[in-house]
C-alpha cells in the first residue's frame, strides 16, 4: 500500500489517496479531471505522482 498527497505536486491541494500504485493513479486521474480541470494525465505528471508516493505505514 502507498500514500499520495496531491499537495506534494499541486501546491494548496489537500486531497490524499491510499491504495496500490495503480489504484492511486486511477483515482488521481479522476481527481485531476474533476478538481483541477485536466482532461488527461500527461506522462510527466504521472511520473511526478509516482515519485511523490510513499509507503503506507
Amino acid at each position: 500500500m502507498k500514500n499520495f498527497r496531491c499537495g506534494d505536486v499541486v501546491p494548496g491541494c489537500t486531497r490524499a489517496f491510499t491504495g496500490t500504485e495503480d489504484d492511486i493513479l486511477t483515482r488521481v486521474a479522476v481527481h485531476a479531471r474533476t478538481d483541477h480541470g485536466l482532461l488527461e494525465m500527461p506522462a510527466d505528471l504521472v511520473t511526478q505522482v509516482r515519485s511523490a508516493m510513499t509507503v503506507a505505514a
